[in-house]
């Protein structure tokens, strides 16, 4: 069945740089990393005439009265009917040739295959584990939506794993060292995260193990509302004990949509917006993860995970692949996936290989087909855009401050060849630099260049349909939040006067601010 495609912008809406005034910007000294360059995209320079004059096109109205233009077209020319269904994250991005289309199928197919133990009949279908968070990347990425943290012990933690890391001695015992990196090194004995499935003979890292308390926060308007403090342990550990010092880091599997419109965005429009020391006083000290490319082999702007770990979405495809199912590809080539020299069994056990692949376990081709069509899934869009309920929570965000770290939109580069992410003005509502979001929701364990205390800002698009594809309403790095309201009240650091707000103000702002929410 074809359904009616979203209306495209017109060109202009389409180009170049959104005037929505930067944060940061100004007469601010340049960021450490202002050199660096999106090597990832073939791009094409943009002209003065063309800033001016999409400057003008894209400008933000300042009234919050009406429905501003393009907003529901989310993802401009990718954009997809919001559709009421679990496949409402799986659609194709709208403006794809009949031949993307294809590729689009065909990585889905690898995007949703099973792994199975070596050695196989059928090629390229084994090479699972030794140790594994799950068999496939649709098992966590159900549906291409949320994981969920396990709810009762029946549930298994398939969608959320703890990564580990440990103290290093020196910042120049970090592989790839880049200045500004938290030394930290993986476990000696347990890797880059904690895997629970094995294949048989092998024993699992571990049992994941999730307590809560309630913790009761009083709201404007004799409300309430009740936070879960969650408590994680690594039990029944099968390899000894953690390294002393080991931190842990509870990950919940995030939405696909829209990964390849992130990636476009240029570097030095994110840049920009970055003021690590808060040089305009207004509590806000976004800074910008820096990583090493393994695909480019070089420093890289960081745009995907949690703590914005990885620069590419090939980087994110390679490292999950090799870290939650033990596949080798092109970038992470042991067939051993995440074990380590400790783990004498695993690196020692049949690998699956194939001479036809490079003695890879998927090869090139098939990482640049899920790549693909991680990049291209299409983002909903926006829904009852011209609510009155809806538009007076979208001015509840704003004045809230909530979109000073959310930020609304970003245009992405123009891109030579027939690149479906070229020219979109796009609506993620995130700047996806790094913010310290207070003790609440630390996990004390660096990564690159973050701290402890500091996060990605994660994108709101499709938010409002994440219980209609995952079936959960579960939000926040580890799911604690177990819905939007309880999402917002987690937020402290930089965010905590926003919080304070949203806390204080009256109660139908409140509910305004999360319908409008759920129309994203």
């Amino acid at each position: 069945m074809r359904f009616t495609p979203v209306p495209r912008l017109p060109l202009a809406a389409m180009l170049v740089l959104t005037a929505l005034p930067l944060a940061h910007a100004g007469d601010m000294a340049a960021p450490p990393w202002a050199d660096l360059r999106d090597v990832h995209l073939d791009t094409a320079p943009r002209t003065d005439a063309e800033r001016a004059r999409i400057a003008d096109v894209t400008a933000l109205p300042q009234t919050f009265d009406t429905p501003w233009r393009f907003e529901e077209n989310t993802a401009g020319a990718q954009t997809v009917r919001a559709r009421t269904t679990p496949d409402a994250f799986s659609q194709p991005a709208e403006n794809l040739t009949f031949a993307q289309e294809l590729d689009f199928r065909v990585g889905n197919g690898l995007f949703r295959r099973l792994w199975v133990s070596p050695p196989a009949s059928t090629l390229a279908s084994d090479g699972l584990g030794p140790l594994y968070n799950a068999r496939s990347c649709q098992r966590c990425h159900l549906k291409d939506g949320r994981g969920h943290p396990p709810e009762g012990p029946d549930d298994s933690a398939v969608s959320m794993f703890l990564r580990i890391s440990v103290p290093a001695a020196s910042p120049q015992e970090v592989a790839a060292f880049i200045d500004g990196t938290h030394p930290t090194a993986p476990d000696p004995t347990y890797g880059t995260q904690l895997q629970d499935f094995s294949l048989p003979g092998h024993a699992p890292e571990y049992r994941l193990e999730v307590t809560y308390d309630e913790v009761t926060v009083p709201l404007s308007g004799g409300q309430s509302a009740s936070l879960r403090q969650p408590t994680y342990r690594a039990a029944d550990l099968g390899y000894g004990p953690l390294t002393a010092g080991a931190m842990l880091s509870p990950r919940v599997a995030p939405q696909m949509i829209g990964m390849g419109l992130l990636e476009a965005i240029p570097a030095q429009d994110i840049l920009r917006l970055a003021d690590p020391d808060d040089t305009d006083d207004d509590g806000i000290s976004g800074r910008a993860q820096v990583v090493w490319s393994d695909v480019h082999d070089q420093p890289m702007l960081g745009r995907f995970g949690l703590k914005a770990g990885n620069p590419t979405v090939m980087d994110q495809v390679a490292s999950a692949f090799a870290g939650d199912i033990g596949i080798s590809n092109p970038i992470h080539r042991a067939g051993s996936g995440d074990c380590t020299d400790a783990q004498t069994d695993c690196t020692a056990a049949l690998h699956g290989g194939d001479p036809e692949q490079g003695g890879l376990e998927i090869d090139q081709q098939g990482l640049d087909l899920v790549t693909f069509y991680s990049r291209t899934l299409g983002v909903p869009a926006r829904r009852d855009v011209d609510d009155p309920q809806v538009l007076a929570g979208r001015r509840v965000f704003f004045d809230s401050g909530c979109a000073t770290c959310h930020r609304p939109n970003h245009v992405t580069h123009r891109l030579k060849g027939e690149n479906p992410a070229s020219f979109q003005l796009i609506w993620p509502y995130t700047d996806l630099l790094l913010h310290d979001m207070g003790p609440g929701l630390a996990d004390n364990r660096p990564e690159g260049r973050a701290d402890g205390t500091e996060w990605r800002t994660a994108p709101l698009w499709g938010v409002g349909l994440t219980e209609k594809v995952s079936g959960h309403t579960n939000f926040l790095h580890d799911g604690r939040a177990r819905s939007l309201l309880e999402a917002v009240l987690w937020h402290g650091g930089e965010a905590q006067s926003a919080r304070d707000r949203v806390v204080q103000m009256p109660p139908e702002d409140r509910a305004a601010l999360i319908r409008f929410l759920e129309s994203l």
